[in-house]
């Protein structure tokens, strides 16, 4: 696990995973404050789950993708893989230590939102602080999956086309399946398209990982013999997403 450790030392040796702590521990206390919660006592608990949960993802797509594009092009292009490739360590397994290092920094991420959100957000009656925890804690696990394989792919996309076009793509993917999908199918039902039916259909749902309405509304945790089936559904796209990295990354510039 030398490439591991290698890269666990570099990204904490650039300590800009200090911003993201900041942001999911800090600024869910800051910005409601400044917003228009603070009129209504009823509204600020609710705020407070939404900034923090909305902070999460948006250092998952902007920090977490952009870190790995840019291992993923360092690597390729510095040397470091064909070296690693040299001492026997394979393309497929420094792919797999190079996003199992950054998913060290990215997993405390959804912790820290659950902890923040089920500490000082939680509701004040027992039955719902409870139906409270259960959610955070599924949509935990859900942001995880939703999440993993993304990273593999800013990674591979960098290792062949560069930083950019990696972290572009697979923002661009993470902002599509949280955002568009629901625009698209707003779309289509008025049109009355049946591509674009087919086409909001094959999308990648990651609007299913995002608690932000769930929390806001308090419409309690996912039933449990519904949660199984969103666990297959990230667990086939992180299966496709890894197939598909693992197909485009290269370990040096030149294949």
């Amino acid at each position: 696990m030398r490439l591991y450790r290698l890269t666990t030392a570099t990204i904490f040796q650039w300590k800009s995973w200090v911003i993201c702590l900041f942001a999911v521990g800090v600024l869910p206390f800051v910005l409601p404050q400044i917003s228009s919660a603070t009129e209504n006592a009823a509204m600020f608990k609710p705020a407070i789950a939404q900034t923090t949960w909305a902070m999460a993802l948006l250092c998952a797509i902007f920090w977490g993708f952009f870190t790995a594009a840019k291992l993923g092009e360092n690597n390729a292009r510095s040397g470091v893989g064909e070296y690693f490739l040299t001492t026997g360590v394979s393309a497929t397994r420094q792919l797999f230590e190079m996003w199992l290092s950054l998913f060290s920094f990215l997993a405390p991420l959804p912790l820290l939102a659950s902890a923040v959100c089920i500490l000082a957000a939680s509701p004040a009656a027992a039955a719902e602080r409870s139906m409270w925890i259960t959610t955070n804690l599924q949509y935990g696990l859900l942001f995880l999956l939703a999440i993993a394989p993304l990273v593999a792919l800013a990674m591979s996309i960098a290792s062949r086309f560069g930083s950019i076009t990696g972290f572009i793509a697979s923002a661009a993917l993470a902002i599509y399946g949280l955002y568009g999908v629901g625009y698209l199918k707003l779309l289509a039902n008025l049109e009355s398209n049946a591509v674009l039916k087919w086409i909001w259909a094959g999308s990648p749902h990651y609007h299913f990982a995002d608690p932000t309405e769930r929390l806001r509304y308090k419409l309690g945790a996912v039933a449990w013999d519904k949660f199984p089936l969103l666990l297959a559904y990230f667990g086939g796209i992180l299966l496709v997403h890894a197939a598909i990295s693992r197909l485009m990354f290269r370990a040096r510039a030149t294949a």
